[in-house]
């Protein structure tokens, strides 16, 4: 195995080392209410990342709806004149939670009271600035009620049929070597074996990016990527240190998805660089469509390849027809395996999609911190994006729940989408129309010349005509 780089583990013993982001306002606030949301309601990783895509995505269209700087997700920029900024990105992210959730109606309620008088008061004159009135007067705060919960409403009603939890009958995979099959210990059938088909944010379909799939079982590769799992993978592994026992056990933990550990960071440097309301709500949308349109195309692939967990695997080495591995019948893996195939890791697929996005915004070489509700008090550093994609990738080899293969090829897949959506969505208007008259000026230059061409080859067919005429 590569060599595992360790990173130093920090105890936060300060309440707020990343709790308490000082610079904030009413986008970064309501997302992490939709954090808690998601963490008191038990959501899964999956619902997770859907519903973190449909809050995000209302909040972008309801704050772009009013400054109109970039191209929208969903709803088309129509808010009324003066609408306030900050209140139609908290109408937008209640609007939706409250939906999604209804049974935390009270706990959304105080909050969004909270932010309104918050927002009445005139607090925060840094984020006012934004708004085009900026005293936050009563029509200005009416309006922008009315255009978030019009925006909240549309995004709604554009995901009510978007197919995450379309229902199939159970997968339980086959038995042939190679092949996914319920693992120990609930036996649970394939999960949400049609996620692949459901229907992207920005993306074309899961489809869309091609997925080399696993190594054939009689391979090298395959061999290696064996080896490898069950050396440092099994629940009582000597050959794995404590810090890497501690690092595969963090990035399972979080209680509100993926979407926990990279909006925060997104957030995070956000609060360094003091970026505006609108810049936030443009980053989380981007970072939140990322993972959700990452989940799509790695349930794709997953259910196109159908390949056994490391567990299975080892378990029943003897059939694989590899003469470099060998079988193990009471091997078992440090976390539980998850009820669904090996290839491509889902959290690798959604986390390098998030990094990029990351990366794109504030730059690849930045260091960060990632926290996780599910694991007080630690914390993983990393010096830039690579170092933090090269740890994801060993942790669940380390878990004993994936092959190196998987990890490897879902990096690939997810940064090719984060890159897809940076560069086909959330793109400036300002360039857009230039793009748009630069392709005007091309059209009419060959319009032109069409002409002239046209003009040319009449005038030489007259010529041509008089001559034989003559003749």
């Amino acid at each position: 195995m590569k060599k595992v780089i360790k990173f130093c583990l920090l105890l936060v013993l300060a309440a707020g080392n990343l709790t308490a982001i000082a610079y904030a306002d009413e986008v970064t606030d309501w997302n992490q209410i939709m954090l808690d949301t998601l963490r008191k309601a038990g959501a899964s990783p999956i619902t997770s990342i859907r519903v973190g895509a449909i809050v995000q995505s209302a909040v972008y269209d309801a704050v772009n709806g009013i400054n109109g700087t970039f191209t929208p997700i969903h709803v088309a920029p129509a808010a009324p004149r003066g609408a306030s900024l900050r209140t139609a990105a908290v109408q937008a992210a209640y609007a939706t939670l409250v939906q999604l959730f209804p049974t935390q109606q009270s706990d959304l309620d105080a909050s969004r009271a909270a932010s309104l008088a918050a927002i009445s008061s005139g607090g925060d004159d840094e984020n006012e600035k934004e708004d085009d009135d900026e005293n936050q007067d009563s029509r200005s705060i009416a309006r922008g009620i009315e255009w978030g919960q019009t925006v909240a409403d549309g995004i709604l009603a554009w995901r009510s049929a978007d197919g995450f939890a379309d229902t199939a009958p159970p997968f339980l995979g086959g038995s042939a070597p190679g092949q996914w099959r319920p693992t120990p210990p609930a036996f649970a059938s394939g999960l949400l074996p049609l996620l692949g088909n459901a229907t992207p944010f920005v993306i074309r379909s899961g489809a869309q990016f091609p997925q080399a799939g696993p190594p054939p079982l009689t391979s090298d590769q395959y061999a290696t990527d064996f080896n490898e799992v069950k050396l440092l993978g099994s629940a009582t592994s000597p050959s794995r240190t404590s810090d890497q026992t501690v690092l595969a056990l963090f990035w399972q933990s979080s209680l509100s998805g993926p979407d926990y550990f990279w909006d925060r960071v997104a957030v995070s440097l956000g609060a360094q660089r003091r970026t505006s309301l609108s810049q936030n709500a443009r980053t989380l949308a981007m970072v939140n469509i990322a993972l959700a349109d990452a989940v799509i195309a790695a349930w794709y692939g997953k259910y196109k390849f159908a390949f056994w967990r490391p567990l299975t695997a080892i378990q029943n080495a003897d059939d694989d027809g590899n003469a470099a591995t060998s079988s193990d019948a009471n091997w078992t893996p440090l976390l539980v395996t998850p009820p669904y195939p090996d290839y491509p890791s889902g959290l690798l697929s959604v986390s390098s999609a998030a990094l990029a996005v990351i990366a794109h915004q504030f730059g690849e070489r930045t260091s960060f911190t990632v926290d996780s509700n599910g694991m007080p008090g630690v914390v993983r550093f990393f010096p830039d994006v690579p170092a933090a994609l090269d740890e994801l990738v060993n942790a669940r080899i380390l878990a004993g729940i994936h092959f190196r293969t998987a990890d490897v090829d879902a990096v690939k897949l997810g940064t090719s989408i984060g890159n897809y959506i940076i560069a086909n969505s959330f793109q400036s208007v300002h360039k857009e129309k230039e793009d748009k008259k630069d392709e005007n000026d091309k059209k009419g230059k060959k319009d032109k010349k069409d002409k002239k061409d046209k003009k040319d080859k009449k005038d030489k067919k007259d010529k041509k005509d008089k001559k034989d005429k003559k003749d």
